[in-house]
């Protein structure tokens, strides 16, 4: 019994840990360019292996990857600095250009496929936000309109606005466990560690997950802070299906996929592995005194229902953001609406708008630029970048391995070389970046 509490405790402290380490890297004061959610990907836990679905579609070639070795090069500093594997997609004046490096699978050579699929995480939140502005340009919801008038069963503080749930300045509990101010931790369902390992099949259903974090206390009032928190983007899911009469996936497909010719993306729902050619992700992670490794590139993702489930390729993200940010997608004041941030949500990222990050790179650089990328509970991490016109674009996923990587340290450096090189032209301005005022 003492060999189990003791284990108990300290997968308590590790989930602690890893929130905290979250939150210090998203509120962080900000220098250099921004870091991506993928910095989270210590919030997670782990899965069994699965084997490569064949694929005949052969993987296509750098379209200029001969005369463009700076790009290559960026993308095998990140394997040098651990990672098992990354493959990019930039887009801009010259065309476009793939590339990847490193293992597709440890212990292989082969690299990986440059239209290979993978989790994109928290990258989902732009595709949910983008069907919610839509209901809006349509007059189907109200951006500063109470939630609970499209979802009256669920009980929620009318002071929660549309803006404010895909803002995160609702206040609602994180599902995933959530610190308070003054310090205090309340656990929510794991997600992370050997507890999330034990579990990582389960199937939640999305109100399920708001239900739970409704039972907790909030973190504030409605409007009067920011934190980030999945359950804002699951109750964004619901909204969705109730305002349409239709499944989330369905509105997806219908105003996004379809349209786009997003043939490589879609909602897995309760589907536990990636089609098609992909890599292989793995989890590091401590049990008792042992560290161990275990391949994650499956794993049930209707823990993160509207917030971080879905899978694509770097191509058809590149069409996404692309297409968003053009204008293709939503009229021109909800597209503004979108990239107004909070001024609160200052750290690493940028500033947060509605389901965008703003970051500004300054004058050195390309000014502004959007994005929002993310990691699943383990394994895998998503770069998605763009110009406001959406002309110059970078897509890109990173897999993690088996070496023990300082993710507060290696990544926002490893993020701000790529940012340097790709948007900057590889010039030093990047490291004059600010937050978007």
């Amino acid at each position: 019994m003492k060999g189990s509490a003791t284990a108990a405790s300290g997968l308590r402290k590790a989930y602690k840990d890893k929130i905290a380490l979250e939150n210090r890297l998203r509120m962080r004061a900000f220098r250099g360019v921004g870091v991506t959610a993928l910095a989270a990907a210590l919030l997670a836990g782990a899965a069994a292996p699965v084997l490569a679905i064949a694929d005949s579609r052969p993987a296509p070639k750098a379209t200029a990857g001969q005369d463009r070795p700076e790009l290559q090069k960026a993308i095998q500093e990140w394997v040098d600095d651990g990672y098992a594997g990354m493959q990019m997609r930039v887009h801009d004046q010259r065309g476009d250009w793939v590339g990847s490096a490193g293992v597709r699978k440890l212990g292989q050579s082969a690299t990986p496929p440059t239209n290979g699929r993978f989790w994109i995480g928290s990258a989902t939140k732009s595709f949910t936000a983008t069907l919610v502005l839509q209901l809006v340009a349509e007059g189907k919801v109200e951006l500063d309109g109470p939630v609970a008038d499209y979802l009256p069963e669920l009980g929620l503080d009318r002071r929660i606005t549309v803006r404010m749930m895909l803002q995160h300045t609702s206040g609602l509990f994180n599902y995933t466990g959530e610190y308070y101010d003054d310090g205090k931790y309340v656990p929510g369902i794991p997600a992370t560690g050997k507890e999330w390992l034990d579990n990582r099949f389960r199937t939640y259903q999305p109100e399920e997950l708001v239900r739970l974090a409704l039972s907790k206390p909030a973190k504030f009032a409605p409007g009067t802070g920011w934190s980030y928190a999945n359950t804002n983007y699951t109750l964004a899911l619901l909204l969705i299906e109730k305002v349409t009469g239709h499944s989330y996936t369905e509105e997806m497909k219908r105003r996004i996929l379809r349209p786009l010719g997003l043939s490589d993306t879609m909602v897995p729902g309760t589907r536990t592995d990636l089609p098609g050619p992909h890599s292989h992700g793995y989890f590091r992670y401590q049990d008792a005194d042992q560290w161990k490794v275990v391949d994650v590139t499956r794993q049930n993702l209707s823990l993160l229902a509207g917030a971080g489930d879905m899978i694509s390729t770097t191509k058809d993200l590149q069409t996404f953001f692309s297409a968003l940010n053009g204008g293709k997608l939503l009229p021109a004041r909800l597209l503004a609406e979108m990239r107004r941030p909070d001024p609160r949500s200052d750290g690493l990222f940028g500033r947060y708008g509605l389901g965008t990050y703003v970051l500004d790179t300054g004058p050195d650089c390309a000014g502004v630029i959007l994005n929002h990328d993310g990691s699943p509970p383990a394994g895998y991490g998503t770069l998605m970048y763009s110009t406001p016109d959406g002309s110059k674009t970078l897509t890109a996923s990173i897999t993690m391995g088996d070496a023990a990587i300082d993710q507060a340290v290696v990544f926002p450096k490893a993020l701000n070389r790529l940012i340097k090189e790709v948007f900057c032209d590889g010039q030093a301005g990047a490291e004059k970046t600010r937050p978007a005022q």
